[in-house]
């Protein structure tokens, strides 16, 4: 069965919400509302309030090693990111983010385990 980004993105929060005990940082780990399908008059809206194409899904503001923050794009097993996002992705590199494409949740997962710990930790599914 092919896994949707939508699920790889519901699964990774789950995972994140499931070990926020053990690391508390990760409550500052947020999706950024910057897909979907939308009708005119609302995509219309956001654009106006200064939504940009290509910004990655998830960013976590908290500095770690010599990075400012993590930004993910989430991909799907087959997904590919956009010109949009691979800028995004090397602008913030840039600028002292660690940013990244990852296909699939577990992939994601390794990146901020990664870079919070500094080391590929092995990972916990909760129930």
């Amino acid at each position: 069965m092919k896994r949707t980004e939508h699920a790889e993105a519901v699964t990774l929060m789950k995972v994140i919400k499931y070990h926020e005990g053990k690391y508390p940082a990760l409550k500052m780990f947020f999706a950024v509302p910057n897909g979907g399908d939308r009708n005119k008059i609302v995509a219309a809206k956001m654009k106006a309030e200064g939504i940009k194409a290509g910004v990655p899904d998830y960013l976590f503001p908290v500095p770690c090693g010599s990075h400012i923050g993590l930004a993910i794009e989430l991909k799907s097993m087959t997904g590919y990111a956009s010109r949009e996002q691979k800028d995004w992705i090397q602008n913030l590199r840039n600028v002292g983010w660690r940013a990244e494409v990852c296909r699939g949740w577990e992939a994601a997962w390794k990146v901020i385990l990664d870079y919070i710990t500094g080391s590929p930790i092995e990972t916990k599914i909760p129930p």
